[in-house]
């Protein structure tokens, strides 16, 4: 099982919204990494 960037997507909301739930102050470095993330693949620099 290969997960793409379609599979990965949903999995990172869930931990992510999971997190903010626990610790609200998480919000923004959650949004920051996953900004980051997204901009990265994007890009093409990472081949998954």
């Amino acid at each position: 099982m290969t997960l793409t960037i379609p599979g990965i997507e949903p999995i990172l909301a869930i931990v992510a919204g999971i997190a903010i739930l626990i610790v609200p102050r998480l919000l923004n470095y959650i949004v920051a990494a996953y900004l980051i993330v997204i901009g990265i693949l994007g890009l093409g620099f990472i081949n998954i």
